[in-house]
């Protein structure tokens, strides 16, 4: 491998922006670089292979998030049917998120050898299946067993559909790009919340959960419009066929990159050990310590799931305008707070709970936002998958045990006092930074 696999960031006025059309593989010339300014530029340079490319990967991540977020939302169903203490139902999403690193891994290698298409419907079948078997789970061991097996899926889709989508986009808008992508996963939470509250009130709760496992099964519709109108970016398919060291997982941790794949997962492990302790168990939180109902949860958590969607659009605007570590930074630090304020509103002010669903929602989505285009932008082509799928799926393995331990602590801290472990993450995060590099105008060789 080259010893310097990804060039300096080019410099504004020199053309960078014309390099980075070629180098990310998609379209050129009327269907990239002339589409002229304005709000929505960076979907215009997209070319109209790239917004089908668009299309597909905000749809898979959507519903990888719907099915993720079935088990949260009837955790407290599924704890009274199986009669589990707090711990045994956290585990249930430690398993998901553990196993989703080998499934993120696996994914990362499949996206270099095989291609982003094919391996982005291969982990779509995976969490859509399983999902729906967790619907018909006769016991915890088993439904443990098949929430793990979804996270192979689960963890594969994000990093597969990021590359896909970062290797089409220009690198002046790829971080609004790929943050727009980030959106869909509140735009899954959403529509989670809706048919959790619908089929909560349709059904007896011993009945419900299986019931919103069972609509998991809806997201394997997407891979009819994936077969027939999503293909890899030409030139980035023919520069990963090219080298040798596709989808080789020693690539990554050869001198050159070694630092990089090391600081990426503890970046990773940080956000994610804080925004998994918090979507696993603020509905627990919002039903148990501040006494919500069904549909009162849902209300809740509707100021949470718009303040996450807005949180990244914003993120995606502000690490193409700050950088992706400054970004990063930034909603660090905002994010710890705004999780110390929501989990330490005296007991009767949920009015005071509700409003501050919002910037919470924001500050710990607005995080993500850099992700996709900061990972993708730290690895050359040949082991762009390989790496973010590692760095990505690892540190939300790791991460996974923050809920786990919220679990075990809420018997004695309550689980609102046990939360505050998700602040923690988020300093981690900061303290990763310190190693890697700013990225941000780096074309994708």
């Amino acid at each position: 491998m080259n010893s310097n696999p990804i060039p300096d960031a080019p410099q504004e006025g020199t053309g960078s922006e014309s390099v980075s059309v070629r180098d990310s593989g998609g379209e050129s010339g009327a269907g990239r670089g002339e589409s002229g300014g304005g709000p929505f530029a960076w979907f215009k340079e997209l070319g109209a292979s790239g917004r089908r490319a668009f299309a597909g990967s905000f749809g898979g991540y959507a519903l990888d998030s719907y099915d993720f977020f079935t088990l949260p939302l009837g955790m407290v169903a599924i704890g009274a049917y199986f009669s589990l203490d707090p711990g045994q139902t956290g585990l249930l999403t430690t398993v998901t998120l553990v196993v989703s690193a080998v499934g993120g891994a696996v994914a990362g290698i499949l996206a270099d050898r095989i291609g982003r298409v094919r391996t982005l419907i291969l982990t779509v079948v995976t969490y859509a299946l399983f999902t729906l078997l967790c619907g018909f789970a006769p016991n915890y061991e088993t439904l443990l067993v098949f929430r793990g097996l979804q996270g192979l899926g689960f963890g594969g889709e994000w990093a597969v559909g990021a590359i896909l989508v970062a290797e089409y986009a220009t690198a002046k808008h790829r971080g609004r790009t790929l943050g727009v992508i980030q959106s869909s996963w509140a735009v899954g939470w959403a529509l989670a919340v809706i048919v959790y509250t619908a089929v909560f009130q349709l059904f007896d709760e011993s009945t419900a959960w299986r019931v919103l496992f069972w609509t998991g099964a809806l997201p394997a519709l997407l891979i009819l419009y994936v077969r027939r109108n999503v293909e890899d970016a030409p030139q980035a398919a023919a520069q990963r066929k090219s080298s040798r060291e596709r989808g080789s997982f020693s690539a990554i941790f050869t001198p050159e990159l070694r630092r990089t794949t090391i600081f990426g997962v503890l970046l990773s492990t940080g956000v994610q050990g804080g925004y998994y302790t918090l979507a696993t168990w603020v509905p627990s939180y919002l039903k148990t310590d501040r006494g919500l109902t069904v549909v009162g949860t849902g209300g809740f958590l509707t100021f949470l799931i718009s303040g996450a969607f807005i949180g990244y659009l914003t993120g995606g605007y502000l690490t193409d305008k700050l950088g992706r570590k400054r970004n990063v930074a930034v909603f660090a630090v905002l994010s710890a707070l705004a999780v110390l304020a929501y989990t330490n509103v005296p007991t009767g002010s949920n009015t005071l709970v509700l409003l501050l669903g919002f910037p919470l929602g924001f500050c710990m989505s607005a995080i993500f936002s850099g992700f996709g285009s900061f990972l993708s932008e730290l690895y050359p082509t040949a082991v762009r998958g390989t790496g973010q799928g590692f760095v990505y799926n690892t540190g939300r393995a790791v991460g996974a045990f923050f809920p786990t331990l919220v679990g075990f602590l809420a018997n004695s801290w309550g689980v609102s006092g046990a939360l505050v472990f998700g602040a923690a993450g988020y300093g981690l995060a900061l303290v990763a930074l310190l190693g890697l590099p700013e990225t941000k105008g780096r074309a994708l060789v």
